[in-house]
């Protein structure tokens, strides 16, 4: 590995910096730019980059065309996905075997293979540019973009994109001042749930008199199927680096922690990686660019418990004191990490704050609503057919991002609703698809922007056991401290499965929602403030489906097993012994062309005989 060269002033970063552009645009390679973030890993972009790389030496083309190895790219369901630069030729699903055709027809004869494009599903039309791709075309992707740019493991490569530019800005050309005032003019909330004015936030920490002061990046991204701080983390760690010891230097802090989970070992890798290579440069340490400014930055991995997003709760965690939060006030920018002032802002925000000094407060205020500024990032997962990670300005509708952005719903299914702001968010119906999603609409329907947990159902989704699933997670993460919490969630589960397994009853959907509400009003922390939205917005919107359940003891989704069963309509049986195959229980009998029989005593209803026919043959009543 190289070892990098001490900067020891302000100026000498900047030339390191145009150097490192200069560089960049000098490359007169192509690059093959594979995605490897956790998710491409796991789809196989390593074996990939192997195959590649050996296509190279066979073809001799070292002196042609380099590999960069990056973080995810977002389009997560297009995984392994390679970007060939500079004619941003974009290629999906790449399998070990395509890298010598890559190789050989694209980089030397300039060949597109169709094979590899992404088809628009609109127009069936093969699409080879990345950025007429439906699922980029309506993003603003000005955090996650540089995503495809940079190898992260590559401090030169974050310095050839302007990388650590605003900090040579807030360093030599502003005050602590200006820098939180530019912060506050931008409309930045928080990204990590309650959307609260970041600059004000570095305000109250800055002005607490202290000698001693912490900043912190809550990296503990907990909401099921939530994953933009971890791509972030892993695809372009010095950007949230930067932004951190900009704010550091704006608040007055001498140490900053990042509080990561210990599910993410590449997350945590890279940004271990981005602190060292930081630190050997002198961006970290004592005496910063030879001004009087110390910073230094540790990680703290947490052991996964979702109520450790809460900032004090998360402060107990890294004292190493039980993750349970506290009453508030004092807030933590008056008395936070070992009773020192303490600003915490998460990922995603940290990612804003460079291209805010560098582009300005009123650059980023034009992105968004009046209350809602820049851009925000998504996991748009569940029954959508572009499943991935989506950077989209504030102010955006429901139906573009589902719809235009995400492909619709598969199998050409109805959309029914969507979950945001993750466990403690609420679920929309499809009346609602035009909202804008911005921190004050989604309130108003009973929502939460939250993290950024974005989960798509279809017509074949169940929204009592919606309910009763995050209701289950929340009752097991809450850390049980307040009884309105401890007691209200699990009451709230055991009503909810109660309705899901036709012991529902006259009165049930009242004292629920008093039961909701108690616990909204009572408990003492995020977690048990939010943790009725599931139950409160899906009774809101979707209360004929409660009331199926307990007045007909009907399931009209077909899902809550103890309220369904599953027959072979005679007419529609081929005989074709698809779903006798599947059958875990043998409950299925019968010969090849003739019609099956399914015995109701032996099924267990676990569906998959409903997945596995191609006739309609099996249905659920």
């Amino acid at each position: 590995m190289r070892k990098i060269k001490k900067i020891k002033t302000i100026k000498d970063l900047e030339q390191s910096i145009q150097s490192q552009i200069q560089a960049r645009k000098s490359e007169k390679k192509s690059v093959l730019t594979v995605s490897a973030g956790t998710c491409g890993q796991a789809r196989g972009s390593l074996k990939v980059i192997k195959s590649l790389e050996k296509a190279i030496k066979e073809q001799n083309l070292e002196d042609k065309v380099k590999i960069k190895v990056t973080g995810c790219h977002g389009f997560c369901e297009a995984e392994p996905n390679i970007i060939v630069q500079p004619v941003n030729i974009f290629y999906q699903k790449v399998q070990p075997k395509d890298a010598k055709d890559i190789t050989s027809e694209t980089i030397i004869n300039n060949k597109v293979i169709d094979q590899l494009l992404f088809t628009d599903l609109a127009t069936g039309k093969k699409v080879s540019n990345e950025n007429n791709i439906p699922f980029y075309k309506k993003q603003k992707r000005i955090i996650l973009g540089d995503n495809t740019l940079i190898d992260p493991t590559d401090m030169d490569d974050y310095l050839s994109i302007g990388g650590y530019r605003s900090l040579v800005k807030a360093l030599s050309d502003m005050t602590q001042e200006e820098i939180i005032e530019t912060v506050k003019q931008s409309g930045l909330r928080g990204r990590g749930g309650a959307g609260f004015p970041t600059g004000y936030k570095w305000e109250f920490a800055r002005k607490t008199k202290s000698d001693t002061k912490y900043i912190i990046c809550n990296a503990d991204e907990g909401d099921p199927g939530a994953y933009m701080d971890r791509s972030l983390l892993e695809g372009n760690p010095h950007r949230v680096l930067e932004g951190m010891i900009i704010g550091a230097f704006a608040i007055g802090a001498g140490e900053g922690y990042i509080y990561a989970r210990d599910e993410y070992p590449l997350a945590v890798e890279h940004i271990s990686l981005a602190i060292s290579k930081a630190e050997e440069m002198g961006l970290l340490g004592k005496n910063i660019l030879g001004t009087d400014f110390d910073f230094e930055v540790q990680i703290v991995k947490g052991a996964g418990a979702f109520v450790c997003g809460e900032e004090t709760a998360l402060i107990a965690s890294v004292e190493g004191r039980v993750g349970e939060p506290r009453q508030r006030p004092p807030f933590p920018a008056v008395k936070g990490l070992w009773g020192k002032p303490t600003n915490i802002n998460n990922v995603e925000t940290w990612a804003n704050i460079p291209l805010i000094i560098e582009k300005g407060a009123e650059w980023f205020s034009r992105i968004g609503t009046n209350g809602s500024k820049g851009t925000k990032i998504f996991s748009l997962v569940g029954k959508i057919n572009n499943t991935g990670l989506v950077e989209v300005p504030m102010g955006i509708t429901l139906r573009e991002i589902i719809f235009d952005i995400g492909g619709g719903i598969p199998g050409g299914k109805d959309f029914k609703a969507v979950q945001t702001g993750g466990p403690s968010g609420g679920c929309i119906p499809k009346e609602m698809l035009d909202l804008p999603v911005d921190y004050e609409s989604l309130a108003k329907v009973g929502s939460i922007m939250g993290s950024g947990g974005m989960i798509v159902m279809d017509e074949n989704t169940c929204m009592v056991d919606v309910a009763k699933f995050f209701l289950n997670f929340l009752r097991d993460e809450s850390c049980g401290k307040c009884i309105s919490c401890r007691e209200g969630t699990q009451r709230m589960w055991e009503i909810v499965t109660d309705i899901t397994e036709g012991k529902g009853k006259k009165g049930d959907l009242e004292f629920l929602e008093a039961l909701a509400k108690a616990t909204r009003d009572a408990s003492m922390c995020g977690l048990g403030q939010t943790a009725a939205n599931p139950v409160l917005s899906t009774i809101r919107h979707f209360k004929d489906e409660y009331e199926a359940h307990i007045k007909d003891k009907k399931c009209p989704a077909g899902v809550c097993k103890e309220l369904i069963q599953y027959s072979i309509i005679a007419e529609n049986c081929t005989g074709c012994l698809a779903c006798i195959k599947p059958c875990p229980q043998d409950a299925i009998t019968g010969e090849l062309k003739k019609v099956h029989v399914l015995d109701q005593s032996k099924c267990i209803k676990c569906g998959a005989c409903y997945e596995a026919c191609n006739f309609d043959a099996i249905k659920i009543e």
